[in-house]
């Protein structure tokens, strides 16, 4: 009977590997790694386990998974082991099942006569445009191992790039949540204790008194709660449903661009992005034309898309890249600037990656500096919403006071 075994060792040129293999002993699980070339240090049995998989859930393919997977796999390469047994020990020591399950296939694929490039453009999930170019273009020109490394440096400034604006994101949607979780609270369990005390005075509230306890009354009440909650779900639904349309997602796209704190820093993000995507992919040999295509797709924002498509368009003409993108008016002067010494000098790639590192920076200095300046805002912001519940809840009371007086 098969059992699955765990293995740990070494390949002959020395590189650790891990991973599992399927044999009747561990003795022929030995022998099976010695034909590919591995000396195992351990070979245990995989405890049996439980594994539970439901549709629409789990198998999410994540940045890190797929740098890992080009990091060993240039790795391997640069070492003179063979595509297919590369592929073929990666699938097995890969932990994300769905990835080592695509990998899988790209092994069989390959191992059938297709080239790698094509076996990895059959598995989009795993696999973007951008990266099936690279690998393309790098067949071509016989420097896999090269293009595969560029690509892991690559997903992993974008991935750092992405981290940062999600924590520029974190923090205020962290504060705006507490603060209207402490009104709320505030607003319905809290007023209708002071309404019922203000209930005794026999007197005429103040108006600013009069106007919170109603808000408090219609939070309270079931009606106003579901108006609430079904205003919120709508509002929800509807930009999800807008955000999924062409004319809606570029509207979204463009209010984004232009919000007034946050705009400069999804500006920065956008040209750090597009930068350092066509760099990346001109420096290693995929043509301008094909390169602003990948670009266009991975951009991101509907506005910056279109832009990058209509300077495509242009250059296919015979224009010099930076004229259209000062016409989009989408990307800075000095970004265009830039671009247009790099075209003139010949070193288009290697301007467009100065222009990223720049932006790259410019962006964790915009994440800091929104940071410093959405902390103030926000607190003030609280601190005049809950101080105008107090006052309007004391009012009353300093006005009884000084009748009793």
């Amino acid at each position: 009977m098969a059992v699955v075994y765990k293995y740990v060792g070494k390949t002959r040129t020395g590189v650790s590997q891990a991973g599992e293999v399927t044999a009747a002993t561990r003795e022929e699980a030995a022998v099976l790694l010695r034909r590919q070339n591995i000396v195992a240090t351990s070979i245990k049995p995989k405890a049996a386990g439980f594994e539970l998989k439901i549709p629409g859930f789990g198998g999410r393919i994540k940045d890190k998974d797929v740098v890992i997977f080009t990091r060993q796999f240039a790795t391997m390469i640069d070492a003179g082991l063979p595509l297919v047994q590369c592929l073929e020990i990666l699938t097995k020591q890969t932990e994300n099942k769905t990835f080592a399950e695509i990998i899988g296939k790209v092994r069989t694929d390959v191992e059938g006569g297709s080239t790698f490039a094509d076996a990895l453009g059959k598995h989009p999930k795993g696999f973007n445009s951008l990266y099936v170019s690279m690998v393309r273009a790098g067949e071509a020109g016989g420097i896999l191992d090269t293009v595969l490394n560029r690509l892991a440096v690559y997903i992993e400034k974008a991935m750092k790039l992405k981290k940062k604006i999600k924590s520029a994101m974190i923090y205020p949607g962290v504060v705006i949540s507490v603060a209207v979780g402490v009104v709320s609270i505030i607003m319905v369990w809290v007023i209708p204790v002071f309404e019922q005390m203000f209930a005794g005075f026999g007197a005429t509230l103040p108006l600013l008194t009069l106007t919170i306890l109603r808000i408090s009354r219609f939070m309270s009440s079931w009606t106003g709660g579901g108006i609430i909650l079904g205003a919120i779900i709508a509002a929800i639904v509807g930009i999800r449903f807008a955000h999924k349309t062409p004319r809606g997602k570029k509207f979204f796209d463009a209010v984004v661009l232009k919000m007034p704190i946050f705009g400069t820093l999804f500006r920065k993000y956008s040209v750090a992005k597009f930068t350092r995507t066509l760099g990346t992919l001109i420096n290693s040999g995929v043509p301008i034309l094909d390169g602003l295509t990948i670009t266009a797709e991975t951009a991101g924002n509907k506005v910056v898309e279109e832009a990058i498509l209509m300077a495509r368009q242009r250059v296919s003409e015979g224009k010099m890249l930076n004229e259209p993108l000062t016409e989009s008016k989408v990307f800075p002067p000095m970004v265009v600037q830039m671009i247009a010494v790099g075209e003139t000098t010949g070193a288009l790639d290697t301007m467009l990656g100065k222009i990223a590192d720049f932006y790259d920076d410019e962006v964790d200095m915009a994440v800091n500096n929104l940071t410093a300046l959405l902390e103030p805002i926000l607190m003030i912001f609280l601190g005049v919403v809950i101080g105008t519940i107090v006052i309007a809840m004391y009012l009353p009371i300093f006005k009884m006071i000084t009748v009793i007086k």
